[in-house]
């Protein structure tokens, strides 16, 4: 059976962009979606492999994180009166929580892929 959307075969540095928040064009996995240093990894990859689905969820794991730490120190500056610009406040919260959500979006499909994978019988 042929991949139409050409997942499955060689190569890298295809995958989803814009799962990062912002479109920081964070990518997804690589065109054969491993995983470098796991199980079907490319071999002689390395932990942490330029591009691979695991640096590239980590990093954008950290870049939710530093939105969200920034959407509360912008919430306690306002309650604290060190800052007045409710709109920005809301804005910064607004930002992470839409990150947020992206990534438990994607979060969401790797356990429904991983579900499905198990399905399959070899």
């Amino acid at each position: 059976m042929a991949d139409p959307l050409g997942l499955i075969g060689g190569g890298g540095g295809g995958g989803v962009v814009g799962l990062g928040p912002a479109g920081s064009g964070v990518r997804g996995a690589d065109r054969a979606g491993r995983v470098a240093g796991g199980p079907g990894g490319a071999a002689g990859a390395g932990d942490a492999a330029e591009g691979s689905f695991a640096s590239e969820l980590l990093k954008s794991i950290e870049q939710v994180n530093g939105l969200e730490q920034q959407a509360n120190e912008a919430t306690e500056d306002l309650l604290s009166g060190r800052r007045n610009d409710v709109e920005n406040v809301i804005l910064a919260t607004q930002k992470a929580d839409a990150a947020f959500r992206l990534l438990l979006s994607v979060r969401n499909k790797v356990v429904q892929a991983y579900d499905e994978l198990k399905q399959v019988r070899i």
